[in-house]
């Protein structure tokens, strides 16, 4: 493709490709915007890995055509995943369609038993999670909510307003 000698062809290959194929995902994020590359829902998650697939895919291809193949699927990531973001904001079919709700896994202090099983979580994991986020007691804790992206939010402190809890399962 590059080079006559196998081996110095090959790296360079790789490395050029790959190269190339970063700006176009670069080029299409300055055109989408940085939204295109967030964790807000599974859809955004599932963007995510297939463009991290699609980019590692271009920089071990032989030949432009196959190059241009993994090319043409980056870019059209990022239109349905544009497309997508366009439709959940005009449409709750939509969002509600592409975005599972969160769900509220424990509030002031007590754990909800059938929210964890419901979403398998652990326990053992919720406690985790409450020590990363530095609670001293579980009276502390106001809420905490297993967000849409698999994230845990865990809002702790003497209040809580309940508009940050809008569109929560409860009792999943």
């Amino acid at each position: 493709m590059f080079l006559d000698t196998p081996w110095p062809d090959t790296m360079l290959r790789g490395f050029l490709l790959a190269v190339v194929a970063l700006l176009w995902v670069v080029l299409h994020i300055r055109v989408v915007g940085l939204r295109s590359l967030s964790k807000m829902t599974s859809f955004d998650f599932i963007m995510t890995v297939a463009l991290g697939s699609l980019l590692a895919g271009a920089s071990q291809v032989e030949t432009w055509r196959a190059f241009a193949q993994p090319m043409a699927g980056i870019t059209g990531l990022f239109a349905i995943q544009w497309l997508a973001a366009r439709l959940r904001k005009n449409s709750d079919a939509v969002e509600s369609l592409l975005q599972n709700e969160p769900v509220l896994l424990m509030r002031d202090g007590v754990i909800d038993h059938a929210a964890l099983e419901a979403t398998r979580v652990a326990e053992s994991d919720l406690y985790a999670k409450l020590r990363e986020a530095n609670v001293l007691a579980l009276g502390e804790v106001r809420a905490v909510v297993l967000e849409t992206t698999g994230d845990v939010s865990v809002l702790h402190g003497e209040r809580l307003e309940e508009e940050l809890l809008s569109g929560i399962t409860r009792n999943p």
